[in-house]
């Protein structure tokens, strides 16, 4: 990788938010209201990755066959809009990394797989003088691994793909960095180890927010 990148693409969940105990919370409170047996967190961790509707196809038995899932999965979703900041927080030295991009004059925005006004309120929460853009899925706009966040992003920040580098969690990130064509660098404090990220492809990896520096 070369040290030309003007422009910093992030993940939101696993890699700037830890959002994985309050999806927990939510996602077992909802399997306890249908008397279902509830997940481990190291289940939802493994679980997690591709949006919420996936989750729960993972977490409910026999997934979206089952004839109760659409009522689960609607439970989840109310009560996860109503405590998805309870445990959420950004993880240890990703506020001081954002504040020297934007010192350094980078470009940064954030995309998800959540619906794209959760994106926004999250942004808007945490982040809100620090990232200027943050898309989510919606209608014209494909969930990842599909490249479309991230074009979007780009396009709000008027950057193009040879300015900017992706930075995510997950094998989800390193194909969607694959498909868009820019260089992806994986982190090792979300919701994937060291083991699967290489096994997935991974070839930047770093341990703390601050060795991005490594690469931009």
């Amino acid at each position: 990788m070369n040290k030309k990148y003007n422009t910093v693409v992030f993940d939101l969940d696993g890699t700037l938010l830890n959002t994985l105990e309050d999806l927990a919370d939510a996602t077992n409170y909802a399997l306890q209201q249908f008397g279902m047996p509830v997940r481990t967190m190291d289940e939802i961790r493994r679980f997690v990755g591709n949006g919420v509707r996936t989750l729960m196809i993972r977490a409910v038995p026999e997934g979206d066959k089952n004839p109760k899932f659409e009522e689960v999965f609607n439970c989840f979703k109310i009560y996860y809009g109503e405590h998805c900041n309870d445990k959420t927080c950004a993880y240890e030295g990703i506020m001081e990394l954002l504040q020297e991009l934007k010192d350094k004059g980078y470009a940064v925005a954030i995309v998800s797989n959540k619906i794209d006004f959760a994106v926004k309120e999250l942004q808007e929460r945490y982040f809100k003088n620090l990232i200027s853009v943050a898309i989510g899925e919606r209608e014209g706009v494909l969930r990842k691994p599909a490249p479309d966040t991230v074009i979007t992003a780009l396009q709000e920040l008027g950057k193009t793909k040879e300015e900017a580098v992706y930075v995510g969690d997950s094998d989800v990130d390193i194909m969607t960095a694959k498909n868009v064509g820019i260089p992806c660098i994986s982190v090792e404090w979300g919701f994937r180890d060291r083991k699967f990220l290489l096994e997935h492809g991974a070839e930047h990896l770093i341990k703390k927010p601050e060795e991005i520096w490594k690469y931009i």
